[in-house]
């Protein structure tokens, strides 16, 4: 039976929870490499893969408490707990610093994976015929990932929940960024932005004693397609759960080799020098999407130049991505 966990415990968790957040909001970043680096990655899976018909019979027959131990339900309410208060308060702060300082935010993520892939590597000692041919299936496969066209927005709501599904891929896979996914598909606007700030101002609103968000029609459909979104991620959460504990049981140094090379090939996606290519009509003005917002096309990534201070200060951020991870890691055998 695992010891009971200390108030400091728990306070880390919901900070873990919080970063989680922040990491599955920011294309190109991973929720699963901050349970991968703060080790609870394990766990995490475990208790998600408990979420099985067990539980539902345990809840269904109103054991309530027996239900909650056998889901490991502390640990999953307090990082959830995190991963919430993420979404409404620091990835708004992220949105404010991308807008602003772009550059610095995607040198600091860079420097993050690059610390990610240090952390994992360290302790693997299993490298043989299998587990690079693994590896280099991971590399080729995160760079080829890095380099696909972002589709057009789509609404419809089985679309929605399919997304909903692929893009908590992203906290159980350590490499594979969720949100650089849906911006693949068309719709990280729509529902890591759009629809997020809908539910927070529906919220807020609520607050104030004012319910009439319902004659809103544009905020009914966000807050539809929200919800759509949230039980297709539920649902992706469960089943690549169970999926990753059989193969980290069963084959666990190939997937840790294919982890690696995922993350490794994942650089190209958040390398800070690029810029966004747009679309536009035939007389060359910006097309938008049925919402207003502009489309992607893709990104054109270029060298720094080494005599700018903006590249030297993008370049000190990128060092402090690494010292992040360096510092978790030290975190890490404290504790032990």
């Amino acid at each position: 039976m695992q010891a009971p966990r200390t108030f400091s415990d728990k306070f880390w968790l919901v900070i873990k929870g919080l970063c989680m957040g922040a990491a599955n909001k920011v294309p190109g970043v991973s929720g699963g490499i901050v349970a991968f680096v703060g080790g609870f990655y394990e766990e995490f899976i475990y208790s998600l893969q408990k979420v099985n018909l067990k539980a539902f019979k345990l809840l269904f027959n109103s054991r309530f408490k027996s239900f909650y131990r056998y889901i490991n339900g502390q640990f999953l309410a307090l990082l959830i707990f995190g991963m919430l208060v993420s979404y409404f308060s620091i990835s708004k702060l992220l949105d404010y610093f991308l807008e602003r300082k772009e550059l610095y935010v995607w040198s600091a993520f860079f420097g993050m994976i690059i610390g990610s892939i240090y952390y994992i590597s360290k302790d693997f000692n299993h490298w043989n015929r299998k587990t690079i041919s693994a590896g280099i299936f991971g590399l080729i496969l995160g760079i080829a990932i890095s380099f696909l066209n972002p589709a057009t927005q789509n609404d419809n709501l089985v679309f929605i929940f399919f997304c909903g599904i692929i893009s908590v891929s992203g906290m159980t896979l350590p490499g594979l960024s969720g949100s650089f996914i849906l911006i693949l598909l068309g719709n990280y606007v729509l529902l890591l932005v759009d629809s997020v700030n809908s539910l927070f101002d529906t919220f807020s609103e609520f607050l104030q004693g004012d319910f009439s968000f319902y004659q809103n029609e544009k905020r009914v459909k966000t807050l539809k397609i929200l919800a759509v979104f949230t039980a297709g991620s539920t649902v992706g959460l469960v089943t690549l759960s169970h999926l990753l504990t059989y193969l980290l049981k069963h084959f666990k140094h190939i997937t840790t080799a294919i982890i690696i090379g995922f993350i490794t090939g994942s650089l190209g996606v958040v390398w800070p020098w690029k810029k966004t290519i747009l679309k536009t009509t035939v007389d060359g003005s910006l097309q938008l999407d049925s919402n207003g917002n502009e489309i992607i096309v893709n990104y054109k990534r270029y060298l720094p130049e080494i005599t700018s201070s903006e590249t030297w200060w993008a370049f000190l951020f990128v060092a402090v991505g690494i010292f992040i991870f360096l510092g978790l890691d030290w975190y890490g055998k404290q504790r032990k």
